[in-house]
């Protein structure tokens, strides 16, 4: 077996395709639009690089056909957030082999051992943790926009080679019709009534008030826990530019006290049931193709979609606004058409959100996970910290 750099045209072409030849015979593997794929590796487009570094390999076996691809990167900015120096691997596909498995695994441990890396985890993004985090172990059904969709045998390879439970990874999913419990209508009854509160959905036209309502909750809700770092105006500003296109005002769920913004849930339409149809491209046929999709899909009264991100300032945490901001949401949702929700994935380090997220009635579908591989055997491991 021979492992071969991406660098070229060629190596690039057969990182990108590869998939396609592992998931031949699963019917619900989503082909990932191979632009965004790129995007991450491109320096223009993923500001991770002003701060890291990142290279890629494709395995190719004795008759010359691929049968393998991973990648590894170097986040300087969240690389020492642990007690290790730690490093990331992902895009991993490869056949059910522990020897191509292993090769394509030391190739990173390796690779991140020369940047002076102590660990890696993985498989991990190199960027943010909403996009192709985890590995896929439990609810082989479509995956969301975003996330890999994986064979079971993989989590073999990576525990073969020795990788451990970094964290667990739980997307929940529920419905949008039944009757929400009477503890959550109660709770929400009490906000009701009691003055400054009010729920709304910021306009997608003035996307500067969405950004800063945005970025008032998250960086309370969410930055400062390891490994997330706190979002600043203009990178608030160029998601919401980024999620426009798609936005569908009805799903982008505001709760305000006095005004200020105290939570969120935020939902798009889950892109995946579009991008289905189009085979990884995004050519000028493939544009085509996405608008009468997304055409058709608008016209269904069964659609699914996918919380994005929910949060609360954590001094609002206890006094219902949960249960204010999801019963809210319900009518609204249900008026698009949305007969389903998958959210995005809490990890089992956040006892309080999974709770939260329980309490909405909801349940876990899929099961990922993230691993770590500590260099040297002889250091102790120890599993991601749980937010108290």
């Amino acid at each position: 077996m021979q492992l071969l750099e991406v660098n070229n045209a060629s190596t690039t072409k057969a990182f990108l395709d590869l998939p396609a030849s592992i998931y031949k015979d699963h019917p619900n593997w989503i082909r990932p639009l191979d632009k965004d794929i790129e995007a991450v590796f491109d320096p223009k487009q993923n500001p991770n690089f002003r701060n890291g570094t990142a290279t890629r390999w494709v395995l190719q076996d004795k008759q010359g056909r691929f049968i393998g691809r991973v990648a590894a990167f170097v986040n300087g900015k969240t690389k020492n957030a642990s007690e290790y120096v730690t490093g990331g691997m992902g895009f991993f596909e490869c056949i059910n082999d522990q020897a191509a498995a292993n090769l394509l695994f030391d190739a990173c441990k390796d690779w991140l051992a020369a940047q002076g890396m102590e660990a890696m985890d993985g498989p991990i993004n190199f960027g943010e943790r909403d996009r192709w985090w985890g590995l896929l172990v439990h609810g082989f059904t479509e995956p969301n926009y975003g996330m890999f969709y994986h064979p079971p045998y993989y989590q073999q390879l990576f525990e073969g080679y020795g990788f451990q439970v970094y964290f667990k990874q739980y997307t929940y999913h529920m419905q949008t019709r039944p009757k929400l419990s009477d503890k959550i209508l109660q709770r929400s009854k009490i906000l009701d009534e009691t003055p400054g509160y009010s729920f709304g959905h910021p306009s997608r036209d003035n996307l500067e008030k969405l950004a800063q309502d945005f970025l008032d909750v998250y960086n309370k809700a969410w930055a400062g826990h390891s490994g997330i770092n706190e979002m600043t105006y203009e990178k608030a500003l160029k998601m919401m530019k980024a999620m426009k296109p798609v936005m569908v005002e009805q799903l982008i769920n505001f709760v305000y006290f006095e005004g200020k913004a105290v939570g969120f849930f935020i939902m798009l339409p889950e892109l995946n049931q579009i991008f289905k149809h189009l085979n990884g491209k995004f050519d000028l046929l493939a544009k085509l193709k996405f608008l009468y999709h997304r055409w058709r899909y608008n016209k269904r009264d069964d659609k699914k979609v996918f919380g994005v991100i929910f949060g609360i300032v954590p001094e609002f945490q206890s006094k219902g606004v949960d249960s204010y901001l999801i019963t809210h949401s319900q009518g609204p949702v249900n008026e698009y058409g949305a007969r389903e929700i998958e959210m995005n994935w809490v990890g089992d380090f956040n006892p309080k959100m999974m709770m939260v997220t329980r309490g909405l009635g909801a349940v876990i579908y899929k099961t990922h996970i993230t691993y770590r591989k500590i260099f040297d055997p002889t250091k102790p491991f120890t599993r991601y910290p749980i937010i108290k």
